[in-house]
Protein backbone atom coordinates (compact mmCIF):
# COMPACT_ATOMS: atom_id res chain seq x y z
CA UNK A 1 0.00 0.00 0.00
CA UNK A 2 1.23 3.03 -0.99
CA UNK A 3 1.15 6.17 1.40
CA UNK A 4 -1.63 8.12 -0.15
CA UNK A 5 -3.80 4.81 -0.13
CA UNK A 6 -3.02 4.93 3.67
CA UNK A 7 -3.73 8.25 3.93
CA UNK A 8 -7.30 7.61 1.78
CA UNK A 9 -8.01 4.35 3.94
CA UNK A 10 -7.44 5.96 7.06
CA UNK A 11 -9.47 9.00 6.34
CA UNK A 12 -12.04 6.72 5.93
CA UNK A 13 -12.10 4.53 8.86
CA UNK A 14 -11.53 7.56 10.72
CA UNK A 15 -15.12 8.82 9.28
CA UNK A 16 -16.81 6.00 9.23
CA UNK A 17 -15.91 5.51 13.69
CA UNK A 18 -17.19 8.94 13.78
CA UNK A 19 -20.71 7.62 13.22
CA UNK A 20 -23.30 7.47 15.46
CA UNK A 21 -22.74 3.60 16.78
CA UNK A 22 -26.62 3.23 15.38
CA UNK A 23 -25.74 3.61 11.48
CA UNK A 24 -22.34 1.32 11.36
CA UNK A 25 -23.98 -1.77 9.98
CA UNK A 26 -25.00 -1.33 6.73
CA UNK A 27 -21.88 1.41 6.62
CA UNK A 28 -21.57 0.49 2.26
CA UNK A 29 -24.99 0.78 1.97
CA UNK A 30 -26.25 4.09 1.42
CA UNK A 31 -29.51 3.92 -0.15
CA UNK A 32 -31.73 6.45 -0.91
CA UNK A 33 -35.40 5.95 0.79
CA UNK A 34 -38.67 7.38 0.59
CA UNK A 35 -41.45 7.27 2.73
CA UNK A 36 -44.99 6.94 1.83
CA UNK A 37 -47.74 7.36 4.93
CA UNK A 38 -46.00 9.36 7.78
CA UNK A 39 -47.88 8.76 10.52
CA UNK A 40 -47.82 6.54 13.22
CA UNK A 41 -46.06 3.41 12.26
CA UNK A 42 -44.27 4.55 9.02
CA UNK A 43 -42.21 6.89 11.39
CA UNK A 44 -41.43 3.88 13.69
CA UNK A 45 -40.46 1.56 10.58
CA UNK A 46 -38.49 4.58 9.46
CA UNK A 47 -36.51 5.11 12.60
CA UNK A 48 -35.41 2.58 12.91
CA UNK A 49 -33.88 1.81 9.23
CA UNK A 50 -31.84 4.62 9.87
CA UNK A 51 -30.86 3.46 13.02
CA UNK A 52 -29.34 0.27 11.31
CA UNK A 53 -28.44 2.03 8.19
CA UNK A 54 -26.14 5.14 7.24
CA UNK A 55 -29.41 5.52 4.61
CA UNK A 56 -30.48 8.91 2.95
CA UNK A 57 -34.30 9.74 3.35
CA UNK A 58 -34.76 12.15 0.46
CA UNK A 59 -38.46 12.12 -0.01
CA UNK A 60 -41.41 11.75 2.28
CA UNK A 61 -45.38 11.52 0.83
CA UNK A 62 -48.39 12.08 2.87
CA UNK A 63 -52.07 13.33 2.43
CA UNK A 64 -51.58 15.65 5.77
CA UNK A 65 -49.63 18.07 5.47
CA UNK A 66 -49.35 18.63 9.32
CA UNK A 67 -47.98 15.22 9.47
CA UNK A 68 -46.04 15.69 6.69
CA UNK A 69 -44.18 18.61 8.00
CA UNK A 70 -43.19 17.19 11.46
CA UNK A 71 -41.84 14.32 9.92
CA UNK A 72 -39.95 15.93 7.47
CA UNK A 73 -38.52 17.90 10.76
CA UNK A 74 -38.25 14.67 12.91
CA UNK A 75 -36.51 12.81 10.12
CA UNK A 76 -33.67 15.56 9.82
CA UNK A 77 -32.78 15.78 12.84
CA UNK A 78 -32.56 11.74 13.03
CA UNK A 79 -30.60 11.28 10.42
CA UNK A 80 -26.90 11.28 9.60
CA UNK A 81 -26.83 14.43 6.73
CA UNK A 82 -29.29 15.69 9.20
CA UNK A 83 -30.89 17.06 5.25
CA UNK A 84 -34.79 17.54 5.35
CA UNK A 85 -36.39 15.57 2.99
CA UNK A 86 -38.41 16.63 0.20
CA UNK A 87 -42.26 16.28 1.12
CA UNK A 88 -45.19 15.34 -1.86
CA UNK A 89 -49.09 15.06 -0.89
CA UNK A 90 -49.28 12.33 -4.53
CA UNK A 91 -47.29 9.33 -4.20
CA UNK A 92 -47.59 9.17 -8.06
CA UNK A 93 -45.17 12.42 -7.99
CA UNK A 94 -42.58 11.33 -5.79
CA UNK A 95 -42.06 7.81 -7.43
CA UNK A 96 -42.24 9.37 -10.68
CA UNK A 97 -38.72 11.26 -10.10
CA UNK A 98 -37.18 7.57 -10.35
CA UNK A 99 -34.51 7.96 -7.63
CA UNK A 100 -35.27 5.95 -4.55
CA UNK A 101 -33.62 2.97 -4.00
CA UNK A 102 -36.13 1.90 -1.12
CA UNK A 103 -39.85 2.68 -0.63
CA UNK A 104 -41.82 2.37 2.93
CA UNK A 105 -45.43 2.11 2.29
CA UNK A 106 -47.28 2.62 6.11
CA UNK A 107 -50.53 4.09 4.70
CA UNK A 108 -53.75 2.38 5.72
CA UNK A 109 -54.51 -0.88 4.67
CA UNK A 110 -56.93 0.47 1.66
CA UNK A 111 -53.43 2.07 -0.03
CA UNK A 112 -51.13 -0.59 0.09
CA UNK A 113 -51.26 -2.07 -3.30
CA UNK A 114 -50.94 0.57 -5.94
CA UNK A 115 -47.82 2.79 -4.28
CA UNK A 116 -46.33 -0.72 -3.76
CA UNK A 117 -46.84 -1.60 -7.76
CA UNK A 118 -45.73 1.64 -8.37
CA UNK A 119 -42.51 1.33 -6.62
CA UNK A 120 -41.76 -1.83 -8.07
CA UNK A 121 -42.57 -0.26 -12.16
CA UNK A 122 -39.96 2.95 -10.19
CA UNK A 123 -37.22 0.21 -9.78
CA UNK A 124 -37.00 0.36 -6.00
CA UNK A 125 -36.98 -2.50 -3.31
CA UNK A 126 -39.83 -2.02 -0.89
CA UNK A 127 -40.65 -2.20 2.88
CA UNK A 128 -44.69 -2.53 2.94
CA UNK A 129 -46.41 -3.00 6.30
CA UNK A 130 -49.39 -5.70 6.52
CA UNK A 131 -51.39 -6.95 5.43
CA UNK A 132 -50.12 -7.06 1.55
CA UNK A 133 -53.79 -6.22 0.09
CA UNK A 134 -56.95 -5.32 1.54
CA UNK A 135 -58.57 -7.82 -0.78
CA UNK A 136 -57.03 -10.83 -2.31
CA UNK A 137 -56.28 -9.78 -6.01
CA UNK A 138 -55.05 -6.87 -4.61
CA UNK A 139 -52.50 -9.20 -2.91
CA UNK A 140 -52.27 -11.73 -6.10
CA UNK A 141 -51.50 -8.03 -7.90
CA UNK A 142 -48.55 -7.32 -5.28
CA UNK A 143 -46.59 -10.39 -5.29
CA UNK A 144 -46.89 -10.21 -9.63
CA UNK A 145 -45.59 -6.88 -9.89
CA UNK A 146 -42.40 -8.04 -7.10
CA UNK A 147 -41.53 -10.89 -9.53
CA UNK A 148 -42.17 -9.24 -12.68
CA UNK A 149 -39.92 -6.11 -11.62
CA UNK A 150 -37.96 -8.43 -10.07
CA UNK A 151 -37.43 -6.00 -6.16
CA UNK A 152 -36.81 -7.16 -2.86
CA UNK A 153 -40.39 -6.69 -1.12
CA UNK A 154 -39.94 -7.45 2.97
CA UNK A 155 -43.90 -7.13 4.60
CA UNK A 156 -44.01 -5.78 8.09
CA UNK A 157 -44.87 -9.36 9.88
CA UNK A 158 -42.23 -8.49 11.75
CA UNK A 159 -42.54 -11.89 14.43
CA UNK A 160 -40.15 -13.55 12.23
CA UNK A 161 -37.46 -10.95 12.90
CA UNK A 162 -38.14 -10.56 17.00
CA UNK A 163 -35.39 -12.29 18.89
CA UNK A 164 -36.88 -14.23 21.66
CA UNK A 165 -39.75 -15.48 19.03
CA UNK A 166 -36.49 -17.11 17.16
CA UNK A 167 -35.44 -18.22 20.36
CA UNK A 168 -38.47 -19.93 21.01
CA UNK A 169 -38.47 -21.63 17.49
CA UNK A 170 -35.03 -22.77 17.22
CA UNK A 171 -34.95 -24.21 21.27
CA UNK A 172 -38.57 -25.85 21.45
CA UNK A 173 -40.39 -26.30 18.22
CA UNK A 174 -37.00 -27.00 15.69
CA UNK A 175 -35.57 -29.28 18.78
CA UNK A 176 -39.25 -31.04 18.77
CA UNK A 177 -39.92 -30.39 22.34
CA UNK A 178 -43.34 -30.47 21.56
CA UNK A 179 -43.78 -33.76 19.92
CA UNK A 180 -46.71 -34.25 17.55
CA UNK A 181 -48.25 -30.59 16.89
CA UNK A 182 -52.21 -31.05 16.15
CA UNK A 183 -53.21 -27.38 17.20
CA UNK A 184 -52.21 -23.72 17.51
CA UNK A 185 -54.73 -21.53 19.03
CA UNK A 186 -53.83 -17.60 18.20
CA UNK A 187 -55.61 -14.71 20.29
CA UNK A 188 -56.38 -11.10 20.54
CA UNK A 189 -58.38 -9.87 23.61
CA UNK A 190 -57.38 -6.80 23.67
CA UNK A 191 -60.47 -4.05 23.76
CA UNK A 192 -59.10 -2.34 20.76
CA UNK A 193 -62.23 -2.08 18.73
CA UNK A 194 -63.53 2.12 18.64
CA UNK A 195 -66.75 2.67 20.69
CA UNK A 196 -69.17 5.18 20.36
CA UNK A 197 -70.96 7.12 18.11
CA UNK A 198 -68.85 10.44 17.11
CA UNK A 199 -70.19 12.98 14.46
CA UNK A 200 -69.58 13.34 11.09
CA UNK A 201 -67.53 16.33 10.30
CA UNK A 202 -66.11 18.23 7.86
CA UNK A 203 -62.29 17.22 7.20
CA UNK A 204 -59.67 19.36 8.97
CA UNK A 205 -57.71 22.05 6.45
CA UNK A 206 -54.43 19.81 6.95
CA UNK A 207 -56.30 17.00 5.14
CA UNK A 208 -57.03 16.25 1.18
CA UNK A 209 -60.31 13.40 2.62
CA UNK A 210 -60.50 12.61 -1.08
CA UNK A 211 -56.73 11.14 -1.51
CA UNK A 212 -57.00 9.88 1.96
CA UNK A 213 -59.75 7.94 0.54
CA UNK A 214 -58.88 6.70 -3.10
CA UNK A 215 -60.07 3.46 -3.97
CA UNK A 216 -62.19 3.29 -0.75
CA UNK A 217 -65.82 3.77 -0.76
CA UNK A 218 -66.66 7.30 0.03
CA UNK A 219 -67.86 7.62 3.59
CA UNK A 220 -68.42 11.30 5.52
CA UNK A 221 -65.43 12.13 7.27
CA UNK A 222 -65.65 11.58 11.08
CA UNK A 223 -63.22 12.26 14.15
CA UNK A 224 -61.76 8.27 14.32
CA UNK A 225 -61.13 7.69 10.29
CA UNK A 226 -57.67 9.84 10.57
CA UNK A 227 -55.20 9.62 12.35
CA UNK A 228 -54.88 5.68 13.14
CA UNK A 229 -59.35 4.83 13.93
CA UNK A 230 -59.71 3.91 10.26
CA UNK A 231 -59.38 0.60 11.06
CA UNK A 232 -62.69 1.00 12.99
CA UNK A 233 -64.31 0.20 9.44
CA UNK A 234 -64.16 -2.42 7.08
CA UNK A 235 -64.19 -0.12 4.23
CA UNK A 236 -60.31 0.38 4.91
CA UNK A 237 -59.34 -2.53 6.54
CA UNK A 238 -60.25 -6.32 6.94
CA UNK A 239 -60.53 -5.52 11.03
CA UNK A 240 -58.99 -6.86 13.73
CA UNK A 241 -58.48 -10.36 11.87
CA UNK A 242 -56.61 -8.57 9.26
CA UNK A 243 -54.79 -6.23 11.58
CA UNK A 244 -53.46 -8.76 14.97
CA UNK A 245 -54.35 -12.43 13.50
CA UNK A 246 -52.43 -11.85 10.41
CA UNK A 247 -49.19 -11.21 12.92
CA UNK A 248 -50.18 -13.97 14.99
CA UNK A 249 -50.96 -16.41 11.84
CA UNK A 250 -48.15 -15.64 10.10
CA UNK A 251 -45.74 -16.50 12.91
CA UNK A 252 -47.47 -19.89 13.24
CA UNK A 253 -46.51 -20.36 9.51
CA UNK A 254 -43.10 -19.04 9.72
CA UNK A 255 -42.50 -21.28 12.88
CA UNK A 256 -43.88 -24.60 11.72
CA UNK A 257 -42.99 -23.86 7.72
CA UNK A 258 -46.47 -23.92 6.85
CA UNK A 259 -47.86 -22.88 3.14
CA UNK A 260 -51.52 -22.13 2.24
CA UNK A 261 -54.65 -23.49 4.47
CA UNK A 262 -56.75 -26.27 2.71
CA UNK A 263 -59.93 -24.63 4.34
CA UNK A 264 -61.11 -21.76 6.00
CA UNK A 265 -64.17 -21.49 8.19
CA UNK A 266 -65.08 -18.37 10.43
CA UNK A 267 -68.08 -16.86 12.25
CA UNK A 268 -68.63 -14.19 14.84
CA UNK A 269 -70.06 -10.64 14.54
CA UNK A 270 -71.10 -7.79 15.80
CA UNK A 271 -72.47 -9.64 18.79
CA UNK A 272 -71.90 -7.25 21.75
CA UNK A 273 -71.26 -3.61 21.05
CA UNK A 274 -73.76 -3.00 18.64
CA UNK A 275 -74.06 1.30 19.25
CA UNK A 276 -70.54 1.56 18.18
CA UNK A 277 -70.32 3.29 14.39
CA UNK A 278 -67.86 0.91 13.67
CA UNK A 279 -68.30 -1.45 11.63
CA UNK A 280 -65.89 -4.42 12.26
CA UNK A 281 -66.47 -7.25 14.35
CA UNK A 282 -66.12 -7.63 17.90
CA UNK A 283 -66.19 -11.31 18.47
CA UNK A 284 -64.38 -13.56 15.51
CA UNK A 285 -63.32 -17.46 15.34
CA UNK A 286 -61.39 -18.82 12.69
CA UNK A 287 -60.42 -22.26 11.50
CA UNK A 288 -57.42 -22.30 9.30
CA UNK A 289 -57.05 -26.29 8.80
CA UNK A 290 -53.85 -27.81 7.28
CA UNK A 291 -55.04 -30.99 6.89
CA UNK A 292 -53.48 -32.69 10.15
CA UNK A 293 -53.09 -29.06 11.92
CA UNK A 294 -55.34 -26.59 12.75
CA UNK A 295 -54.62 -22.97 13.84
CA UNK A 296 -57.70 -21.41 15.47
CA UNK A 297 -57.86 -18.03 15.80
CA UNK A 298 -60.58 -16.24 18.41
CA UNK A 299 -60.62 -12.47 19.21
CA UNK A 300 -63.01 -10.91 21.75
CA UNK A 301 -62.98 -6.84 22.11
CA UNK A 302 -64.69 -7.57 25.25
CA UNK A 303 -64.35 -9.43 28.20
CA UNK A 304 -61.57 -11.09 29.85
CA UNK A 305 -58.49 -13.05 28.57
CA UNK A 306 -58.04 -15.99 29.32
CA UNK A 307 -54.26 -16.17 30.25
CA UNK A 308 -53.60 -11.93 31.35
CA UNK A 309 -50.06 -12.80 30.43
CA UNK A 310 -51.05 -13.50 26.64
CA UNK A 311 -53.74 -11.76 25.70
CA UNK A 312 -51.87 -11.63 22.02
CA UNK A 313 -50.16 -14.60 21.29
CA UNK A 314 -50.45 -18.32 19.94
CA UNK A 315 -50.14 -21.47 22.04
CA UNK A 316 -48.86 -24.62 20.60
CA UNK A 317 -50.17 -27.91 21.83
CA UNK A 318 -47.82 -30.75 21.71
CA UNK A 319 -48.21 -34.28 22.70
CA UNK A 320 -45.20 -33.43 24.58
CA UNK A 321 -45.58 -30.05 25.76
CA UNK A 322 -47.10 -27.14 25.34
CA UNK A 323 -45.66 -23.25 23.90
CA UNK A 324 -47.09 -19.78 24.68
CA UNK A 325 -45.92 -17.41 22.65
CA UNK A 326 -46.51 -13.70 21.92
CA UNK A 327 -44.77 -10.50 22.12
CA UNK A 328 -43.65 -9.76 25.39
CA UNK A 329 -42.17 -13.59 25.91
CA UNK A 330 -42.42 -17.04 25.88
CA UNK A 331 -42.92 -20.01 28.11
CA UNK A 332 -42.56 -23.81 27.37
CA UNK A 333 -44.23 -26.47 29.60
CA UNK A 334 -43.28 -29.96 29.33
CA UNK A 335 -46.29 -32.43 29.61
CA UNK A 336 -48.01 -32.90 33.18
CA UNK A 337 -45.80 -29.86 34.39
CA UNK A 338 -47.03 -26.57 35.97
CA UNK A 339 -43.96 -24.56 35.55
CA UNK A 340 -42.31 -23.47 32.46
CA UNK A 341 -38.81 -24.90 31.80
CA UNK A 342 -38.02 -22.81 29.27
CA UNK A 343 -38.81 -18.70 28.71
CA UNK A 344 -37.88 -15.68 27.05
CA UNK A 345 -38.54 -11.75 27.35
CA UNK A 346 -37.83 -9.65 24.69
CA UNK A 347 -35.02 -7.76 23.70
CA UNK A 348 -34.13 -3.99 24.51
CA UNK A 349 -31.12 -2.61 23.48
CA UNK A 350 -31.11 0.71 25.15
CA UNK A 351 -26.99 0.74 25.10
CA UNK A 352 -27.00 0.72 21.55
CA UNK A 353 -30.21 2.67 20.55
CA UNK A 354 -30.66 5.17 23.95
CA UNK A 355 -33.15 7.49 21.52
CA UNK A 356 -35.18 4.15 21.93
CA UNK A 357 -36.18 5.25 25.32
CA UNK A 358 -37.70 8.80 24.69
CA UNK A 359 -39.16 8.22 21.52
CA UNK A 360 -42.66 9.14 20.58
CA UNK A 361 -45.35 5.72 20.64
CA UNK A 362 -42.82 3.63 20.20
CA UNK A 363 -43.58 0.03 21.20
CA UNK A 364 -40.31 -0.38 22.79
CA UNK A 365 -40.35 -3.89 23.51
CA UNK A 366 -41.02 -4.36 19.82
CA UNK A 367 -38.49 -1.81 18.30
CA UNK A 368 -35.57 -4.68 18.29
CA UNK A 369 -37.83 -6.84 16.16
CA UNK A 370 -38.35 -4.19 13.95
CA UNK A 371 -34.55 -3.24 13.05
CA UNK A 372 -34.34 -7.08 12.67
CA UNK A 373 -36.87 -7.30 10.01
CA UNK A 374 -34.60 -4.14 8.33
CA UNK A 375 -31.71 -5.72 8.69
CA UNK A 376 -33.12 -8.38 6.77
CA UNK A 377 -34.33 -6.58 4.16
CA UNK A 378 -30.77 -4.91 3.43
CA UNK A 379 -29.30 -7.67 3.52
CA UNK A 380 -31.53 -9.77 1.12
CA UNK A 381 -31.35 -6.18 -0.97
CA UNK A 382 -27.51 -6.44 -1.29
CA UNK A 383 -27.43 -10.35 -2.60
CA UNK A 384 -31.52 -10.12 -4.58
CA UNK A 385 -32.28 -12.63 -2.21
CA UNK A 386 -35.75 -13.30 -0.48
CA UNK A 387 -36.03 -11.61 2.71
CA UNK A 388 -37.60 -13.63 5.99
CA UNK A 389 -40.99 -11.95 5.22
CA UNK A 390 -41.10 -12.24 1.45
CA UNK A 391 -43.79 -10.45 -0.60
CA UNK A 392 -44.94 -14.25 -1.14
CA UNK A 393 -45.24 -15.16 2.35
CA UNK A 394 -47.12 -11.64 3.15
CA UNK A 395 -49.77 -13.04 0.28
CA UNK A 396 -50.76 -15.86 1.87
CA UNK A 397 -50.91 -14.94 5.71
CA UNK A 398 -52.81 -11.76 4.81
CA UNK A 399 -54.77 -13.35 2.03
CA UNK A 400 -56.10 -16.45 4.24
CA UNK A 401 -57.04 -13.39 7.06
CA UNK A 402 -59.23 -11.62 3.98
CA UNK A 403 -60.99 -15.76 3.03
CA UNK A 404 -61.51 -15.56 7.17
CA UNK A 405 -64.05 -12.08 6.77
CA UNK A 406 -65.31 -14.10 3.07
CA UNK A 407 -66.20 -17.10 5.23
CA UNK A 408 -67.79 -15.33 7.68
CA UNK A 409 -69.69 -13.00 5.67
CA UNK A 410 -71.12 -15.93 3.23
CA UNK A 411 -71.45 -18.42 6.63
CA UNK A 412 -69.58 -21.10 4.83
CA UNK A 413 -66.59 -23.01 4.66
CA UNK A 414 -64.59 -21.99 1.99
CA UNK A 415 -61.84 -24.64 0.30
CA UNK A 416 -58.29 -22.75 -1.36
CA UNK A 417 -56.75 -23.82 -4.42
CA UNK A 418 -53.69 -22.07 -4.22
CA UNK A 419 -52.43 -22.81 -7.48
CA UNK A 420 -55.39 -21.30 -9.31
CA UNK A 421 -55.52 -18.48 -6.66
CA UNK A 422 -59.58 -19.19 -6.48
CA UNK A 423 -62.01 -20.57 -4.20
CA UNK A 424 -63.31 -24.34 -4.91
CA UNK A 425 -66.42 -24.51 -6.34
CA UNK A 426 -68.02 -21.16 -5.07
CA UNK A 427 -68.43 -18.24 -7.49
CA UNK A 428 -69.96 -16.06 -4.70
CA UNK A 429 -66.74 -16.48 -2.83
CA UNK A 430 -64.70 -15.81 -5.91
CA UNK A 431 -66.62 -12.53 -6.73
CA UNK A 432 -65.65 -11.43 -3.35
CA UNK A 433 -62.29 -12.10 -3.94
CA UNK A 434 -61.96 -8.15 -5.21
CA UNK A 435 -63.69 -5.51 -4.03
CA UNK A 436 -64.90 -2.16 -6.42
CA UNK A 437 -62.78 0.67 -6.70
CA UNK A 438 -64.13 3.83 -6.73
CA UNK A 439 -63.85 6.21 -9.93
CA UNK A 440 -61.00 6.86 -11.30
CA UNK A 441 -59.03 4.81 -9.69
CA UNK A 442 -58.31 0.89 -11.40
CA UNK A 443 -58.10 -1.90 -9.46
CA UNK A 444 -54.90 -3.97 -10.37
CA UNK A 445 -54.83 -6.97 -11.60
CA UNK A 446 -52.28 -9.92 -11.30
CA UNK A 447 -51.57 -10.02 -15.25
CA UNK A 448 -51.87 -6.83 -16.00
CA UNK A 449 -49.37 -5.29 -13.56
Amino acid sequence: MNRRQFLRRTAAALAFSALPSYAVEFGDLKKRVGLIGCGWYGKVDLLRLIQVAPVEVVSLCDVDTTMLNDAADLVAARQLSKKKPRTYLDYRAMLKEKDLDLVLIATPDHWHALPMIEACKAGADIYCQKPTGVDVVECQAMLAAARKYQRVVQIGTQRRSTPHLIEARDRVIKEGKLGTIARVEICCYYHMRASGNPPDTTPPANLDFEMWTGPAPLRPYNQWVHPRGWRAFMEYSNGIVGDMCVHMFDMVRWMMNLGWPKTISSDGGILVDKASKANISDTQNVTFDFGELQVIWSHRTWGDAPDPKYPWAAIFYGDKGTLKAGVNGYDFYPAGKTEATLRGEPLFEYDKYPEDKTEKDLERHVASAVRGHMRDLLANVATRGRPVADIEEGCISSASCILANVAMQLGRTLKWDAARGQVVDDAEANRLLRRAYRAPWVHPEPGQV
